[in-house]
């Protein structure tokens, strides 16, 4: 069944799914109880999801569609109320990065969004001003939708490059900074992740200005997106392609090789108990 149109904009994104998801549970002849039993979350889970007070992972979707019998419904109305979390000039991007056999990602500050873990997600988007508790719960669980890129059988290739700050900025502090930087170094494990760190004795850079990507994609133009205090843009306009990709290759001559740069991480990782 394909996905529905956005909801009435007057309802919100978490009663409408949760409204769904009760609509086919009743279908299935099962109470809250007895679903919970089956798919070994808590009732009270249950009861908070189906009332649009909780925003559920995609274990919990995956599960709940399985119990209901709902032939994959359900997670795809997930899939897609999170993505409308996203801001619109953004979704854009999700489609690039999607299509893309290599990613270049350059990242001054934070962790990029496709390898931070879950609380590390939600301590940088919680940091948004105006942000209501399930608007950045929503978003939270949008990044990790988006990170399925990277378990696709054709999953991009990708070549990351770090400030060495990022490994040293205490977002939500220690566990938390000790979780995201043992994701680094499992990720980076694989032969389709690079991970370079640009040294803090470096001092001032080319990428101080703002972090970016560049997608390559199969048989079209490069596309980037660059990143901005108030919003980020995406274009494959020549001129800005070519200007991102001298930038990205000036800060990566200046990075560290991977296996100085995972030493690094270790370092950092250890730092933080």
């Amino acid at each position: 069944m394909s996905v529905p149109p956005d909801p009435d904009p007057a309802v919100r994104p978490l009663v409408h799914l949760g409204a769904e998801m009760r609509k086919h549970r009743i279908r299935s002849d099962m109470t809250q109880q007895r679903l919970a039993g089956i798919i070994q979350f808590s009732q009270s889970l249950v009861g908070f999801v189906e009332r649009g007070v909780r925003n559920p992972s995609q274990n919990f979707m995956q599960r709940y569609d399985d119990a209901v019998q709902a032939d994959g419904e359900l997670v795809r109305l997930w899939a897609h109320l999170t993505r409308g979390a996203s801001p619109r000039w953004f979704r854009n991007w999700l489609d690039v990065e999607r299509e893309a056999h290599t990613l270049h990602s350059w990242e001054p500050l934070v962790v990029p969004g496709l390898l931070q873990v879950e609380d590390y997600a939600r301590v940088v988007i919680s940091g948004e001003p105006g942000l209501t508790e399930e608007q950045a719960e929503t978003a939270v669980q949008a990044r990790l939708e988006r990170q399925n890129i990277l378990t696709l059988s054709a999953r991009p290739m990708l070549w990351v490059v770090l400030d060495e700050g990022v490994l040293r900025r205490p977002i939500g502090g220690e566990k938390i900074m000790r979780r995201q930087l043992a994701r680094l170094l499992e990720v980076a494990e694989s032969p389709r992740v690079s991970i370079q760190i640009v040294p803090l004795a470096l001092g001032a850079t080319t990428g101080t200005s703002g972090a970016f990507i560049i997608a390559q994609l199969r048989g079209g133009a490069d596309t980037v997106y660059i990143e901005s205090a108030t919003h980020g843009r995406v274009t494959n306009r020549l001129e800005d392609v070519e200007m991102i990709r001298a930038r990205y290759d000036k800060i990566r001559a200046d990075a560290h090789p991977q296996h100085v740069s995972i030493e690094l991480i270790r370092e950092a990782q250890k730092s933080w108990t």
